[in-house]
């Protein structure tokens, strides 16, 4: 308990360490930009993206203006931004540092859209698709008032357009052809340079008959209400227009990403972490009484010399003490799972702790994903030694396809069902497809890395002396009693995984809104905690469910150690449902097939994590009650 009490006290001053910090938010390594009068900001384009639709397309997959002579120049990304769907391009917005623009034709004035650009147009707005530009790095926001605080939040990127009710109360198809930029700026006097603070966006529909477009480009807007811009089914003429203010502001560039980052809720994190603690002073309560009082009283008799032979009557975790050692069916299947487990574990400690410290944060764009995929393949030499130490304690003799399950078999999942997605992806010509060299390169890093990582981890931790146990193995295996409906190994499951998933609902419902809504998410001294308590309240279930299975005599853990801890798995599989029928919009089969094909993977991701972590924690808790008692 004292142990626990120093973690929780620990953990619970790291987050208000980190949220303290996140008031002069700075991301390691980006360096600010400075600005004189008039010097070009330039505006770049990233993709499109969609709540309903769920894929993510190149900004000039529309018929938006495009530069001067087609001049395209795509951003080199990173791995995470490819992954993401990004693909940053130049665009032909001309704005001034410090210089207001008023209204200004971008294009369109001298000619006219065909049918079928109309007609994309149209498809995705109707799918209510998103536009996302960056300044310096900042991505465009769109402000709006939430109804139920009456405060200002913002939406990233803006809506292409949407859907209007014309005279005769029929519904059209409106663009957002006119958008009015409002670009923040903060003046520092010691150094006398200027930086940009806030990037926000005011899209605007307007009818080209409600527009007066002069010479040079210049434009203006007859009415202050004028008539939306509605797309019909033919060839179109299409003017795109801009406006430009700049507003000095107090925020300093440190803090401009707190409008992103900075979520309304923070008072149910809170709540989700009294909520979780609870949990893990209920269950560590349930273990000290229960296991701990019982133990030692347990001990206390076996150790005795009085009337020992009574003494082995009275409870069932003792007598099966010469099976409890007893090798697995299927070790290196086991020893692959959870040495996987591990793996995934290692991963998310370094990357969650890495973003905490600000190293892998959603204002460097992709370093969170890029940075999770090269830590999970070092954490390959991890994974190996484990496994390769564990399959050993279990007799395995064949450590070489040993080494090969657990370099291969998870993630051959992974990349298999990727690759299987993907053929969908690129047929709908998705900037989410990741291309092929890409997944080429992706091929060479796990058998290039990952693999010869797991095979160097595994050939060491096969070297190494197995794990002592403190009791021998009978020849001849006991007879296990018939257990009672309760004990079946997926009832087991169901119930122990209700407490752990309970304990971290909240955080992953918004981690699953981040990833599905297209929000950032940047609570991670939060996550980091929950993080530590899933570790525990997983370890408490895990010791009381084969605490019970021992005494009831079934001498069969290892597998029910392990199945058994992933229950928290299972609820998330529920809960995924649950998200994708009242939370989300997916109308269309590839948007589903994606959302449940990468769910599922973070369905086993959670799986693998939470049964090794119940495995490590019955192993060594076996060893420790039956190495404190004399067995003749």
């Amino acid at each position: 308990m004292k142990h626990l009490e120093l973690l929780i006290v620990a953990s619970l001053s790291v987050v208000l360490f980190c949220t303290r910090l996140s008031d002069c938010f700075v991301v390691p390594g980006v360096a600010p930009m400075d600005y004189l009068k008039d010097d070009p900001v330039e505006i770049k384009a990233v993709k499109l993206t969609s709540d309903k639709a769920q894929l993510p397309y190149e900004y000039y997959s529309l018929p938006f203006c495009k530069p001067s002579g087609n001049n395209l120049a795509y951003k080199s990304e990173n791995l995470g931004e490819i992954l993401r769907g990004d693909r940053i391009v130049n665009t032909p917005y001309d704005i001034k540092f410090m210089s207001n623009l008023p209204c200004k034709v971008l294009c369109g004035a001298d000619k006219e859209l065909s049918s079928k650009e109309v007609a994309k147009l149209v498809d995705k707005i109707q799918d209510e698709y998103s536009a996302h530009l960056m300044a310096d790095g900042l991505p465009v926001a769109t402000p709006y008032k939430n109804i139920h605080t009456r405060l200002t939040e913002y939406e990233i990127g803006y809506k292409v357009g949407s859907a209007v009710e014309t005279p005769d109360k029929k519904l059209a198809v409106a663009l957002n052809n006119y958008l009015q930029f409002v670009m923040k700026y903060h003046f520092i006097a010691e150094e006398n340079t200027y930086r940009i603070v806030g990037f926000e966006v005011f899209p605007r529909s307007v009818s080209l008959e409600d527009m007066e477009i002069g010479k040079e480009g210049q434009c203006s807007v007859k009415n202050q209400e004028p008539k939306p811009l509605l797309l019909t089914n033919s060839d179109q003429k299409i003017v795109f227009a801009y406006e430009v203010e700049w507003e000095e502001s107090v925020i300093k560039w440190a803090s401009r990403w707190d409008v992103y980052l900075a979520r309304k809720d923070g008072q149910i994190h809170w709540f989700n972490i009294l909520n979780a603690l609870i949990i893990v002073l209920l269950m560590s309560g349930i273990v000290t009484v229960i296991l701990i009082r019982t133990l030692r009283r347990d001990i206390a008799k076996y150790n005795s010399e009085d009337d020992l032979e009574s003494h082995l009557e009275e409870s069932g975790w003792k007598m099966v003490h010469g099976d409890v050692f007893r090798p697995p069916k299927h070790p290196r299947l086991l020893s692959s799972l959870v040495g996987s487990g591990i793996q995934i574990l290692a991963m998310f400690g370094f990357t969650i702790g890495l973003a905490m410290l600000g190293f892998l944060s959603p204002a460097s764009r992709g370093s969170i994903m890029s940075g999770g995929i090269f830590l999970y393949c070092f954490m390959g030499v991890i994974a190996g030694y484990h496994a390769g130490r564990l399959y050993r304690t279990m007799r395995g003799q064949q450590w070489k396809s040993g080494a090969m399950w657990t370099g291969t078999l998870f993630p051959g999942i992974l990349f298999g069902t990727t690759f299987f997605l993907n053929f969908f992806i690129w047929g709908k010509k998705s900037s989410g497809a990741v291309p092929f060299s890409v997944m080429v390169s992706l091929l060479a890093i796990w058998l290039g890395i990952s693999l010869p990582l797991v095979f160097l981890g595994y050939y060491f931790g096969f070297r190494k002396q197995p794990y002592s146990h403190p009791v021998q193995v009978k020849h001849i295996p006991r007879v296990v009693p018939e257990q009672s409906w309760h004990n079946h190994p997926f009832i087991a499951m169901v119930l122990s995984g209700l407490l752990p998933f309970g304990a971290v609902f909240l955080e992953l419902s918004f981690i699953f809104t981040a990833i599905w809504k297209h929000e950032y998410y940047s609570l991670f001294a939060f996550l980091f905690l929950v993080f530590l308590i899933l570790i525990v309240t997983t370890s408490q279930v895990a010791i009381i469910v084969i605490y019970f299975q021992l005494c009831n005599e079934d001498y069969n853990w290892w597998w029910r150690s392990f199945l058994t801890s992933c229950g928290p798995a299972f609820y998330l599989f529920l809960y995924s449902i649950i998200y994708f029928y009242f939370r989300l919009d997916i109308t269309e089969f590839i948007p589903a097939l994606l959302y449940f094909g990468y769910s599922m993977l973070m369905v086993a991701s959670f799986a693998l994590l939470t049964g090794a972590i119940g495995f490590i924690s019955a192993y060594f808790f076996i060893r420790k009650i039956y190495g404190a008692v004399k067995i003749d």
